[in-house]
């Protein structure tokens, strides 16, 4: 029996792969609230995906989706931590402080889900975002989350987890990935 492979079960739910040029590109801001009803659209096609991939494939570490990745090149993304933590929507996104503190650990992507790679990131970040009526918003985020968030503000940017990889590491096969279905650790 021929078994779909990670990223053709992601391609088939809608998400865009690898090599499209959507991903390499800068997204486009949201002026807000002017573009409040194009804003609460991107939302929510970003959540039905990630309820549809969510069905087909758990999550441990929490997951991620920037607009880009289904065909919007808008600057939104959501992020579903772990567990039962509400979803933290990200308009028009920046990241306005970071923790010198850095680790590393394995990240996987939506658009190429056959591989993970080991990629450092600020332990702590502080991101700025619009809300839908345009307001400006500032939290700070810590650890497994800090890392999601980073991952999908890098998508906005037009950057893939790998061109923050270590010069010369290269992704593993997911086959040899050995921590799927478990949090990320933190010493604490």
């Amino acid at each position: 029996m021929n078994q779909v492979r990670p990223s053709e079960q992601m391609r088939d739910l809608g998400v865009v792969q690898d090599g499209a040029q959507l991903l390499t590109e800068p997204a486009r801001a949201f002026d807000l609230p002017a573009e409040r009803e194009a804003a609460e659209q991107a939302i929510e096609q970003m959540l039905a995906s990630m309820e549809r991939i969510g069905q087909v494939h758990p999550f441990a570490k929490g997951m991620g989706l920037a607009a880009p990745q289904i065909g919007i090149g808008r600057a939104a993304a959501v992020v579903q931590p772990s567990g039962d933590t509400p979803a933290v929507v990200l308009l028009n996104p920046r990241i306005t402080d970071r923790s010198s503190e850095t680790d590393e650990q394995y990240e996987g992507c939506l658009s190429f889900f056959d591989v993970r790679g080991l990629v450092p990131r600020p332990l702590r970040i502080t991101v700025e975002v619009n809300t839908l009526d345009g307001h400006v918003v500032t939290a700070t985020y810590e650890r497994g989350l800090a890392r999601l968030i980073h991952h999908e503000i890098d998508h906005l940017d037009g950057l893939l987890y790998t061109k923050r990889m270590p010069t010369g590491l290269a992704p593993i096969p997911v086959e040899e990935y050995r921590q799927t279905g478990r949090a990320w650790a933190y010493e604490r």
